[in-house]
């Protein structure tokens, strides 16, 4: 198949963390014999330099991200846009325009994805009018929180009916873009997959040893943007309250919260004891994930969790909060799910994970054993038939 891919999140030299999971699908897909590009817009920004001087590095990084660059066997390239603060409407129209430009500068694809819901499903219906099927793919808050906070749910319940289809990674999201669009069951899931060459049960006191951690002692890992919606303060009191005297905790990330985050922690009496080591190439992770004793997650919206994917793979328990599809993953372990938001609650919950590990259901080759199928070959087996379909229907029309 010849594939592009109109997306608004992918790695660059400049943000090398951002979109990583969307970068593995398309590598993939292009390992596979596919011939995929991929066209990622970005907004107008000032030079770098300037950017860095006004204290705006998220500019200066849109502006360092080249205009072209080739990422492995993938050819990525991101046309300028003009995007206006408050102008959310206006902005995914001029996104559209210049990523079908683009796409249209180039010989036909046999389909687009519109990976990462918003706004790149702005450009489904002008590529509709020019007889190019798309399909719509969702990940997270690309569609919970486009459809909802940012009052756009219509806007993308049009642009869905325009598609050829629409996927997602999860079943739960699968259902609210059914919902949104309108037919039932025509949403697809198509989740990703976990490597799990790279994420695998391993020897916890090695794997400190290589961070320079301490052999003994418990460790409690986060990994996630710290942002809002990855609610570290509640991460940070459910660890006060149900991890044991001594425990360290480690937040694998950045993001605008983290001062205050490390404030709550000296406040709480951690100190040195919470650890913020930043953001982590997908083999640094996977030592993490090693030398953990659980992952905790306390998200208020998710996907379908990768980190959860990943943690598992490890053979490491999660006790993670009721968000989207991470249900879907910790489906019949008992009280690693926990409904309520309350401290306390997840904090029982965390505290009675730490003391069950490595036992039972929570043996590191029965964690791994949930998630074996889930690879990313069977990832890409779903994504051919889901292209295919709509590729098919279209010529059927």
């Amino acid at each position: 198949m010849r594939v592009a891919v109109l997306t608004s999140l992918y790695p660059s030299a400049a943000r090398p963390f951002e979109g990583i999971f969307a970068e593995r699908r398309w590598l993939g897909m292009r390992a596979r014999g596919h011939d995929v590009r991929v066209v990622q817009p970005l907004p107008f920004a000032p030079p770098a330099a300037l950017a860095r001087a006004l204290g705006r590095a998220d500019w200066a990084a849109v502006a360092a991200s080249p205009r072209v660059e080739q990422r492995g066997d993938l050819r990525v390239e991101r046309p300028r846009y003009l995007h206006l603060p408050g102008r959310a409407r206006g902005n995914a129209e001029r996104f559209a325009a210049r990523g079908v430009a683009a796409i249209a500068a180039e010989p036909a694809p046999d389909v687009v994805v519109c990976d990462y819901a918003w706004p790149a499903a702005a450009a489904v219906p002008e590529l509709a009018a020019r007889g190019v099927p798309a399909v719509v793919s969702g990940r997270g808050s690309d569609v919970l929180q486009v459809a909802g906070e940012a009052g756009l749910g219509d806007e993308l319940a049009r642009c869905l009916r325009a598609a050829r289809g629409w996927c997602a990674v999860s079943a739960d999201l699968v259902q609210r873009m059914d919902v949104l669009a309108g037919p039932p069951g025509r949403g697809v899931l198509v989740p990703n997959g976990v490597d799990l060459e790279r994420f695998a049960p391993g020897d916890r006191g090695a794997a400190r040893a290589r961070l320079g951690l301490p052999a003994a002692g418990v460790l409690v890992l986060c990994v996630g943007h710290l942002i809002e919606r990855k609610d570290p303060l509640l991460a940070l009191a459910a660890f006060v309250r149900g991890a044991p005297e001594g425990a360290r905790l480690a937040w694998v990330g950045r993001g605008p919260l983290r001062d205050t985050l490390r404030r709550a922690a000296d406040e709480a009496g951690l100190g040195e004891r919470l650890l913020l080591p930043g953001e982590q190439t997908p083999e640094q992770l996977a030592g993490w994930y090693t030398a953990c004793d659980a992952l905790l997650l306390t998200s208020r919206r998710e996907g379908r969790p990768n980190v959860v994917l990943e943690a598992l793979a490890s053979g490491r328990p999660v006790v993670a909060t009721a968000a989207g599809g991470t249900g879907e993953l910790l489906d019949g372990l008992p009280g690693l799910l926990v409904e309520s938001r309350h401290p306390e609650a997840v904090g029982d919950a965390l505290a009675a994970a730490l003391a069950g590990a490595g036992q039972g259901a929570l043996a590191p080759a029965a964690l791994r054993a949930r998630v074996e199928p889930l690879s990313w070959d069977a990832s890409f087996e779903r994504l051919e038939a889901c292209l295919r379909a709509a590729i098919e229907e279209a010529r059927a029309a």
